[in-house]
């Protein structure tokens, strides 16, 4: 399986999966689930599910037991996404093509669907009947994780800093639930110590290098593809791999960190094909 089969596949399942949840709101108001369910089922790569599923079935033959985790993943994913783009954050009009939800249906209402997919987040992923699992998902999206390096980013706008600094705020705000991600599937798959630790590196690289794709797309893509404008980090005068280091020893260290993520899957074997065509997608992409 290629790396888009193999997206193609799991966000099918993940999809399917989510809609259900969804269902099961019976009781919520109508807006608030028509304003998740515009950005839940918006698009995307589900890059975060496919991990999660990916690495569980690698594990035990099977991503059945990862999918109410992969379904978490997706919602925390979405929930900050939802959350960057409102004027207070990063103040974006466009997402995945369309206007952003705050734009669609004003800003306390946006961020009331973002709360709610945190919220619902962690009701999925008890699902898996893992407080294991649910531990590292908190431990991935939160004060450590996602949401104190989102506050690392917004700190350091305006200000030089170094490349540890950099790694150290990405290391948080977009490679914590990357990483949480496939250490989750290989947990939900029963991993073993040797599993969880070649999975855990693998998607340590990975989430750094899909960093380095996404600050070289906001100076060299094409908005249309992105579905989003480009050039708001420099905007925002924000810290990337290309203004500290250039765009070609960027795309160099890219590069050397999908050679680390490919090591990492040494243990796999052939089953491990997929991801490693994922590694090579994270930096190809044009979107």
């Amino acid at each position: 399986m290629n790396a888009e089969a193999l997206l193609r596949d799991k966000s099918a399942r993940t999809e399917e999966a989510l809609r259900a949840l969804v269902a099961e709101w019976k009781d919520a108001p109508p807006r608030l689930v028509e304003a998740v369910s515009y950005s839940l089922f918006a698009g995307g790569k589900r890059l975060r599910p496919a991990l999660a599923l990916g690495a569980c079935e690698m594990v035990c033959g099977t991503d059945d037991p990862a999918l109410p985790v992969a379904c978490a993943l997706e919602m925390v994913h979405t929930y900050s996404l939802i959350h960057d783009d409102l004027p207070a954050m990063d103040d974006d009009d466009l997402r995945r093509g369309r206007p952003t939800s705050h734009k669609v249906f004003g800003e306390a209402t946006a961020i009331l669907a973002g709360d709610a997919l945190l919220t619902m987040a962690f009701e999925a992923a008890a699902r898996t009947g893992s407080a294991v699992i649910v531990t590292e998902l908190a431990r991935a999206a939160g004060v450590a994780g996602m949401v104190g390096g989102q506050q690392m980013d917004m700190d350091a706008e305006g200000r030089d800093v170094t490349l540890a600094e950099l790694r150290g705020i990405h290391a948080c705000k977009t490679g914590a639930l990357i990483r949480s991600a496939a250490r989750c599937g290989a947990l939900a798959g029963g991993a073993d110590a040797a599993q969880l630790d070649a999975l855990s590196a693998y998607g340590d690289s990975l989430g750094l290098a899909f960093q380095i794709a996404d600050d070289l797309l906001d100076v060299t893509g094409d908005a249309e593809k992105l579905g989003k404008a480009t050039g708001a980090d420099a905007a925002h005068v924000k810290a990337t791999y290309p203004s500290l280091l250039g765009l070609e020893e960027a795309r160099r260290l890219a590069r050397q960190t999908i050679e680390n993520a490919l090591d990492a899957l040494a243990p796999f074997g052939p089953e491990a094909d997929a991801f490693r065509a994922l590694a090579h997608f994270v930096i190809d992409r044009d979107r």
